[in-house]
């Protein structure tokens, strides 16, 4: 269980940053300052809702593809 905590915290930092960054630089014109402002709090907020999401939904995913793929 460890194991499954540890990667929902590691890959919700690495997704929800990429993610963040991407959709922010395309929809806005911002610059620097105002940037990483908006990014960190953006990132923040995504980080919280995708840990649970991640910790919930990725067992209901694994059994799924495990039925599929047998």
């Amino acid at each position: 269980m460890r194991k499954k905590i540890a990667f929902a915290l590691l890959m919700g930092i690495v997704t929800t940053g990429i993610i963040s960054f991407t959709l922010i630089t395309i929809n806005t014109d911002l610059k620097v300052a105002d940037f990483l402002k908006v990014w960190s709090k953006s990132w923040a907020i995504a980080y919280a809702v995708v840990i649970p999401c991640i910790l919930i939904i990725a067992p209901l995913v694994e059994k799924l593809v495990n039925k599929i793929i047998k």
